[in-house]
C-alpha cells in the first residue's frame, strides 16, 4: 500500500509537491518524511544516483524516478508489488509534467504545487487495492520491466551524503580556524612591536620634553 509521495526538483532539492492525507497511518510519520529530506538533499548535491531506485528503511520501502530534474518519490509497505509503485510514480510524472512543466524551474517556494495533492489522493487510491482488474492487468505487463532497478539501504544511501557533510563541516571548521590563527597572529605581531618600539618611545618622548623645557625656561 502506497503511505507517503513526495515530490521534489533535483537541483536544489526543493520540495514541490506532497499529499497531504499521507503519513496518518503511519508510525513515526515524520521521521520517514525527514528521511525523504534528506534524500533530496544528496541528490541536489549531483551525486550520480540512478534515475530509478528502491531504498529499504525499516518495514517500509522508498521507490524513487528522476525526469526532468525532478524527483517523484512514493514509500509503500515491502509487500506491495514493486512494479506497481513504479507505475504509480509515473502516472504522477506525466500529470505534474503536464500541468507544470513550464513552472518547475522558476518555482521559489515550497510546495508551490501543493495543489497537485488532488492528483495523488485520486490516483493513490487507483493504485491501493492490488486485486482490481486494472492492477492485476498492470502487474501482468511484460513491456514495463522494474526487475533490473536497483534496491538499497537507507543508511547506506544517507551515509554518503553524511560524509559529505562531514568533510564539508571539517572544510568550514578549518577555515574558521584558520581566520581565528590569522588575527591571533597579527595580534601578536602588533604587541611584538608595541613591546619593541615603547622604550624608543618614551626614550625620545622624555628626549622631547628636555629639550622643549630647556628651551622655553633657559
Amino acid at each position: 500500500m502506497v503511505k507517503l509521495t513526495m515530490i521534489a526538483r533535483v537541483t536544489d532539492g526543493l520540495p514541490l509537491a506532497e499529499g497531504l492525507d499521507d503519513g496518518r497511518d503511519v508510525p513515526d510519520s515524520d521521521f520517514y518524511k525527514q528521511q525523504v529530506k534528506s534524500l533530496f538533499k544528496n541528490l541536489s548535491r549531483g551525486q550520480n544516483e540512478p534515475s530509478r531506485m528502491s531504498i529499504e528503511t525499516g518495514p517500509y520501502i522508498f521507490h524513487y524516478i528522476i525526469e526532468g530534474r525532478v524527483c517523484y518519490l512514493t514509500m509503500c509497505d515491502r509487500s506491495y508489488p514493486k512494479k506497481l509503485s513504479f507505475q504509480y510514480l509515473e502516472d504522477l510524472k506525466n500529470e505534474f509534467e503536464r500541468a507544470y512543466g513550464n513552472q518547475i524551474e522558476t518555482a521559489a517556494r515550497p510546495y508551490a504545487f501543493i495543489k497537485f495533492d488532488t492528483f495523488i489522493q485520486k490516483t493513490k487510491k487507483l493504485y491501493q487495492d492490488t486485486r482490481t482488474q486494472r492492477n492485476i492487468a498492470k502487474l501482468n505487463d511484460e513491456l514495463y520491466e522494474v526487475h533490473q532497478i536497483m534496491t538499497r539501504n537507507v543508511q547506506e544511501v544517507l551515509g554518503v551524503g553524511e560524509k559529505l557533510d562531514q568533510v564539508s563541516q571539517m572544510s568550514s571548521r578549518l577555515t574558521s580556524e584558520s581566520r581565528i590563527y590569522a588575527d591571533k597572529a597579527k595580534d601578536l605581531n602588533r604587541q611584538a612591536l608595541i613591546r619593541k618600539w615603547a622604550p624608543v618611545a618614551v626614550v625620545l618622548g622624555v628626549v622631547f620634553l628636555l629639550f622643549w623645557v630647556r628651551k622655553k625656561f633657559w
